[in-house]
């Protein structure tokens, strides 16, 4: 019987080795080699393009969050604005001379 509870519990933790190996390799940390140094997984050339094109893609994603923040609070500048100063300011720009 203790023999057997052993062998479980050795098998219970090379399979959760092999798992966190998988983990590791599959989000890209590196792996300790056999003294202890940090043995990074292989990248190809395809993946170090995709991260470019994503890395660029984020970055455009974030300029145009910042624009669409830029409109929002304009938004919200106009509707929280009192109707009187409005209708002063749509005044104004009727009593503009036109060119």
């Amino acid at each position: 019987m203790g023999i057997i509870a052993a062998s479980l519990v050795t098998g219970a933790g090379i399979a959760a080795w092999i798992y966190t190996t998988r983990m590791r390799i599959k989000n890209g940390y590196p792996l300790n080699g056999a003294w202890g140094q940090s043995v990074y997984p292989k990248v190809t050339t395809e993946e170090v393009e995709r991260i470019k094109l994503l890395s660029n893609e984020h970055a455009q994603l974030r300029a145009e969050l910042g624009s669409v923040k830029d409109r929002l609070a304009t938004a919200e500048r106009i509707v929280t604005d009192g109707g009187y100063a409005l209708t002063h300011q749509i005044e104004a720009l009727r009593d503009l001379p036109k060119n």
